[in-house]
């Protein structure tokens, strides 16, 4: 058995490159429970934390509008379509 001298050594950066498109960035819809504003968020503004259950399960922001700390529960296609969008993750351990 003999390895074959074409196994990629010959590619060009140009060429590992060529079907990459741009990446357009995520934004994630949610709404304020305080001043009840519908407002659009970045990945880096959304937290996540992972529990050992439904109820420790969440996601957080600080809604640009007025400012206040928001906590939302997550179930899991949340968990999926933030986690996929690149949101920080933080797993949660039970004592």
């Amino acid at each position: 058995m003999s390895e074959s001298s074409t196994s990629g050594a010959d590619m060009t950066v140009a060429s590992a490159f060529a079907g990459m498109r741009s990446v357009t960035p995520v934004t994630f819809k949610a709404g304020c429970p305080d001043c009840r504003g519908r407002v659009e968020l970045a990945a880096s503004a959304l937290r996540l934390a992972i529990g050992a259950s439904s109820r420790t399960t969440f996601y957080s922001f600080t809604c640009p509008e007025c400012g206040a700390s928001v906590r939302k529960p997550a179930g899991e296609r949340i968990v999926e379509l933030l986690t996929g969008g690149g949101v920080s993750t933080l797993r949660l351990q039970s004592p």
